[in-house]
């Protein structure tokens, strides 16, 4: 490291930003091959380091991966950054990421008024927000950690059991009891669960509704999301659709849209930071009214003894 980068720096100390920048560091290279300084500050750093950058960089509106300094900083929920990107001539209305320009994406998120302007949200991406808010306040209090599950539109529970060969279990299930089960047995059994728009199918103990050929099987001109909420390396998750997996080892919940994303991907993830389980249903389009699919299922039933790992679609 020389004084002249940007390595191992907070970007909240705006002395340690000044010394760089007097040192001769660029405040128009890229940072670690990716964000430009004023970037990674309007993520992570201080008001007042972002005014600083402004100040100096070429381009207050420079695009990386998709998106400019101030939509970053709509994005991370951070308005003091906005403001002080704003006064330094940062453009609100620039389209961007499938069309959200920061301005139409705060409309979205916690300050609608942060820009007083005049874009608007369709009625359909109005209705996600709501829904959004009333499915993060409805499975507010899950704790996640451990649990998998899978979220399918389009099917009842009826439909899914019969979709995973899967048969009832008669015995009394408690989830609490289960949590030391390592047998196969206990991997094998999953809840299942309606809800508005699809089906649950739950594992509150381990990673079994996470398991490749129960999405599957599953979403059979469908979709679904799996998830399994590790404890040790975080949220796993997998997307699934019309028997084909369409994403692997994603991240529910957290991460950033990627500059070629869908609008309507780009809005989720907004809506769902920090959110997984919730991100989830919004992915399958199942609404769920509160926690119980996931904590308490309607249902418990047991696999068929196979490999329910194979990633191949099932004929």
């Amino acid at each position: 490291m020389t004084d002249a980068d940007w390595s191992r720096l907070s970007w909240s100390d705006l002395d340690a930003v000044r010394a760089r920048l007097a040192a001769g560091a660029d405040p128009n290279t890229l940072v670690r091959g990716r964000g430009r300084p004023l970037h990674h500050a309007a993520r992570a750093g201080s008001a007042e380091v972002v005014a600083e950058l402004a100040r100096l960089v070429d381009d207050v509106d420079a695009i990386d991966d998709g998106r400019t300094a101030l939509w970053l900083a709509v994005q991370s929920g951070r308005p003091e950054i906005v403001r002080a990107l704003v006064a330094a001539g940062a453009d609100p209305e620039r389209p961007m990421m499938a069309g959200w320009s920061p301005a139409r994406l705060s409309l979205a998120g916690a300050t609608p008024g942060l820009f007083g302007t005049s874009a608007t949200l369709t009625g359909g991406e109005a209705a996600a927000v709501a829904e959004a808010r009333r499915l993060i306040d409805a499975l507010a209090g899950i704790d996640g950690d451990g649990m998998s599950l899978c979220c399918v539109g389009g099917i009842d529970a009826a439909e899914a059991v019969r979709r995973l060969d899967a048969t009832a279990v008669e015995d009394e299930i408690s989830a609490e009891d289960m949590w030391d089960a390592t047998d196969d047995e206990s991997m094998r059994t999953l809840g299942v669960t309606d809800v508005p728009g699809g089906c649950v199918v739950s594992q509150p103990w381990a990673f079994g509704a996470s398991m490749p050929q129960v999405a599957l099987r599953l979403s059979a001109g469908t979709a679904c999301y799996g998830m399994y909420a590790n404890p040790k390396s975080g949220n796993q998750g997998a997307s699934v659709h019309d028997g084909v997996i369409t994403g692997w080892d994603l991240h529910p919940g957290g991460g950033w849209a990627e500059a070629d994303a869908p609008a309507a991907e780009v809005l989720r993830l907004f809506l769902y930071q920090h959110h997984a389980i919730e991100y989830c249903c919004a992915y399958a389009g199942v609404r769920p009214a509160d926690a119980r699919p996931f904590t308490e299922p309607d249902r418990w039933v047991r696999l068929p003894d196979r490999d329910w790992w194979a990633v191949a679609a099932t004929g």
